[in-house]
């Protein structure tokens, strides 16, 4: 199911087929060392993965993590989306794309999309994200969302995350 389409990219609802793309996603160096490690080493651990966290969360609450694919190829590149975490009162964007990919605006493209889908078609009015210290890319691409620091939290023990946030007068 497609949920947003934008010129370049198509975000849809992440299946239990994607495995094996996922599979690679979560074990990029980058995502464990930004995101964590989520001891995802196989294809069904991503299916695991998948249906306890973005599936699970589209019947919950509606929306969720989606895989980002380019229109012209259908190409799986990454993934962007809403996710209501326990710990946060508010709804975070979140996202991740491979490494060949970064550099050419996919992930704002994507981002950008999937906050006006949150606030044009959910009726979210402030949208937060949160991100490591050291992920100055992720950062960086907030910032040119319109987020602002807000300070610091956590989600995990031990675990100090910077704490982004955008409203509909930042947007």
């Amino acid at each position: 199911m497609t949920i947003v389409e934008t010129e370049r990219l198509a975000l849809r609802r992440f299946e239990l087929s994607d495995a094996p793309f996922v599979l690679r996603l979560v074990n990029e160096p980058s995502w464990i060392e930004h995101i964590g490690n989520r001891d995802v080493r196989t294809l069904d651990d991503a299916a695991k993965y998948l249906s306890s966290g973005p599936i699970a969360m589209y019947e919950r609450v509606g929306f969720g993590l989606y895989l980002v694919a380019l229109k012209a190829s259908g190409e799986p590149i990454g993934m962007c989306g809403l996710i209501k975490r326990n710990g946060l009162s508010d709804v975070d964007v979140g996202f991740a794309f491979l490494p060949q990919h970064w550099g050419r605006g996919l992930a704002y493209e994507s981002a950008a999309a999937v906050l006006d889908y949150g606030r044009l078609t959910l009726d979210l009015s402030r949208i937060v994200a949160i991100v490591s210290k050291t992920n100055l890319r992720s950062i960086r691409l907030l910032e040119r969302l319109g987020f602002a620091c807000e300070g610091t939290t956590s989600v995990r023990p031990g675990e100090e995350l910077l704490l982004f946030a955008s409203d509909a007068t930042n947007a």
